[in-house]
């Protein structure tokens, strides 16, 4: 059926996208993270990747999240002399993650989400409709 097909279509976008958002939340929760100690790397910021996959079944395209990938950009670095995992010229290495970025990344994440989301609402209802005409 159809109606199935799309239904499972749209739960593995869902799945994805709430993967994604995970990903997002973590980089942002470790955004002013410095390094656990003197000349250690800190926090490095991640990149979700998405795969796609044929359902045999359904004879459909489903998107999985794939590997998360570590974003190689440079670190930024801080101005703080006392603070001490500071090189010789006092900065410290914070790591690679702009907030703005992974707020604009967040939102696009929850429309796709949310776009899903009524997918599923729309054909649950036309599927509700269908079997309301059959029973009369």
């Amino acid at each position: 059926m159809d109606l199935m097909k799309s239904i499972a279509v749209a739960a593995s976008g869902l799945r994805t996208q709430s993967g994604r958002m995970r990903v997002i939340a973590e980089n942002m929760a470790n955004a002013d993270s410095g390094p656990a100690s003197a000349g250690a790397d800190p926090y490095r910021r991640k990149i979700p990747t998405f795969q796609r996959r044929f359902d045999r079944d359904l004879d459909a395209q489903l998107v999985n999240l794939g590997r998360v990938q570590r974003d190689q950009s440079a670190f930024r670095t801080k101005f703080e002399p006392g603070n001490p995992v500071a090189d010789a010229s006092g900065n410290v290495r914070m790591p690679n993650v702009d907030t703005l970025i992974e707020t604009v990344d967040m939102r696009e994440a929850q429309r796709s989400y949310e776009a899903n989301l009524n997918l599923i609402s729309s054909t649950r209802r036309m599927i509700q409709r269908t079997i309301d005409i059959l029973r009369t």
